[in-house]
């Protein structure tokens, strides 16, 4: 038996639970960290005197990283494995924020952001493709879906403090980026049992190791222990990068960038920027983070929804369906008039915008997944950098309108792509290499 097979066969344990739990807790920090950001915006464009395109480009910071650190976390994902690349990453992060809580320039600020986005990125991008690798088929998509539901908590918490600790102190948004990095070092030592991907090791030739890994998990479910040759036979070549641009693989590659492109142009240029464009229409920055905090919240069951959805809808059917109603939610705040109809469709936009991580590593086989999510993820920080600064561009020009009509477009081309282009990956194997031939 396969140690694929024996992945295959186990129920769901204490131990995907804690996986689903650990895991989850990144994803937090992660959309912590990254909305925090826009709560500190505001004060920062009065105490440094800061112009639209320089706020954007504080605003753009933190993705310049996470696209640096996607590539270097699918790289390093498929040649030294998940485990260390997710341990690595989380420090890089905490210190990043860390530091930023303490800048006083705008460079300093930037280059602290950048450092941050850097440890965010990598681990945004390598926890979905190492914990989906010890979870069978049948429940893969619901825990995906569950796990980067997470995300959520992160940008509901980034409200609440910005909310309570920003507007009543001058240096209120130095405590908050300080509160979003302390608790990862309580995160590192957490995760510090969790072991590395029994897939990779078998992929990489460790297969003794990975029989070990999963006998451990049989044994916590109750199940016998599987009988697999365990003699290792050495790391075999790495498969080059150009393996993604295959016949077989190249539809996914491309499609993937198409839809992460979409998702993470329209998700950024929102959620960093919602605070700061309500206060230009009028509103108090009490008032603002206040409504804020709904708008985020609504996350939450939007992130269950799609969980839901992804193995009733299937993963292809349920992205393009949030990105269909997400676009219309774009136009309701394209043509809202009042704070009440801006804080509704804020809500449902914020509800619909997600969806894309419990399908991209099912894209790719074993050999490649680290690097084909890392390179849909780099390519689409693309959008992350580009739509904080152009929204600070746009928005003194066109006002809502020209925002959110931008936003329809975008989310409705990327829904066009994925319907057409995207393969179904419905219980697919991931280690089948001919199943991927076959797609």
């Amino acid at each position: 038996m396969s140690i694929a097979a024996r992945i295959e066969r186990l129920p769901f344990t204490r131990f995907h639970w804690k996986l689903l739990f650990l895991g989850g807790l990144g994803y937090t920090f992660d959309g912590l960290d990254s909305a925090i950001v826009a709560f500190a915006l505001p004060m920062l464009k009065s105490q440094w005197h800061l112009s639209g395109p320089e706020l954007g480009l504080l605003g753009s910071a933190t993705y310049v990283g996470y696209g640096l650190g996607a590539l270097l976390s699918g790289w390093s994902g498929d040649r030294s494995g998940r485990r260390r690349v997710m341990m690595s990453a989380l420090a890089i992060y905490a210190i990043g924020s860390l530091l930023s809580a303490g800048s006083s320039s705008f460079t300093g600020f930037f280059l602290c952001r950048l450092i941050s986005g850097i440890g965010a990125g990598a681990e945004a991008t390598i926890i979905a493709p190492y914990l989906s690798e010890f979870v069978a088929a049948r429940y893969r998509g619901a825990f995906t879906g569950a796990l980067t539901g997470f995300y959520s908590f992160g940008y509901v918490t980034a409200a609440i403090m910005g909310f309570m600790l920003v507007p009543p102190m001058a240096d209120g948004w130095r405590w908050a980026l300080a509160l979003t990095g302390f608790p990862v070092l309580m995160l590192l030592w957490w995760r510090r049992a969790l072991p590395e991907s029994p897939r990779w090791l078998d992929e990489r030739g460790q297969t003794a190791e990975a029989c070990r890994i999963v006998g451990d998990i049989e044994e916590s479910a109750g199940l016998a222990v599987g009988l697999t040759t365990t003699t290792d036979r050495g790391a075999p070549s790495i498969r080059p990068v150009r393996d993604l641009f295959a016949p077989n693989l190249r539809r996914s590659t491309f499609m993937s960038w198409a839809m992460w492109l979409a998702i993470t142009f329209s998700f950024y240029a929102f959620f960093t920027w919602i605070p700061t464009l309500m206060i230009e229409r009028g509103m108090t920055v009490t008032r603002s983070f206040g409504y804020a905090i709904s708008i985020y919240f609504a996350q939450l069951p939007g992130y269950a929804s799609a969980a839901f959805l992804t193995d009733r809808l299937g993963r292809r059917g349920t992205v393009a369906l949030f990105m269909v109603a997400g676009a219309i939610s774009a136009i309701g705040m394209a043509a809202s008039q009042t704070p009440t109809e801006v804080l509704l469709f804020g809500i449902l936009l914020s509800f619909f915008m997600n969806g894309i991580y419990a399908y991209t590593p099912e894209l790719f086989p074993t050999s490649l997944r680290a690097r084909g999510m890392g390179l849909a993820s780099a390519i689409a920080r693309l959008g992350a950098i580009a739509s904080p600064v152009l929204i600070g561009w746009l928005y003194p020009l066109t006002g809502f309108p020209g925002v959110f009509g931008l936003t329809t477009l975008i989310l409705l081309s990327g829904a066009t792509v994925t319907l057409v282009f995207g393969p179904r990956t419905e219980k697919r194997p991931l280690d089948d290499e001919q199943a991927f031939a076959r797609s």
